[in-house]
């Protein structure tokens, strides 16, 4: 029940309607952060006992949209979704299993890096995936 009430509280903190999924969906990342679309659905679904594909997918759109869930893109892998907790932080990811884990951003406040042009953008956020491979797959 704790963590049902953690999630309501960041739902009503972002502005947003307290909804089963979205408890669930919050939930989920709370206890498995980078989860995968699937991943998420088999917890929602634990705790629920139904949720099709696209209420899944429409939870996390939601959740993203209201800043409440970052999305983590890695070239070649499917998006993953954790809790953003808007502190600056990036990844690492192997190239062997696909495990993902935070790292604190190296350089500081947001953006963290600056280009040599901006191009006239307002920069808010940089994104830094660092690659390599795993304590694991290195001993493989």
């Amino acid at each position: 029940m704790e963590g049902q009430q953690a999630s309501a509280e960041l739902l009503r903190g972002a502005g947003m309607r307290v909804t089963a999924i979205r408890t669930a969906v919050l939930d989920v990342l709370a206890q498995s952060p980078h989860a995968q679309v699937e991943q998420v659905r088999a917890g929602v679904l634990d705790r629920l006992g139904s949720a099709s594909v696209q209420s899944v997918y429409d939870a996390l759109n939601a959740l993203r949209e209201a800043g409440v869930v970052r999305k983590v893109e890695l070239a070649g892998h499917p998006a993953r979704y954790q809790i953003h907790a808007h502190d600056n932080h990036h990844h690492m990811a192997c190239r062997g299993c696909g495990k993902v884990v935070d790292v604190a951003c190296a350089v500081g406040r947001m953006p963290c890096l600056t280009p040599v042009d901006t191009h006239g953008f307002e920069l808010d956020e940089a994104e830094v995936i660092y690659w390599g491979l795993c304590p694991d797959c290195r001993a493989d």
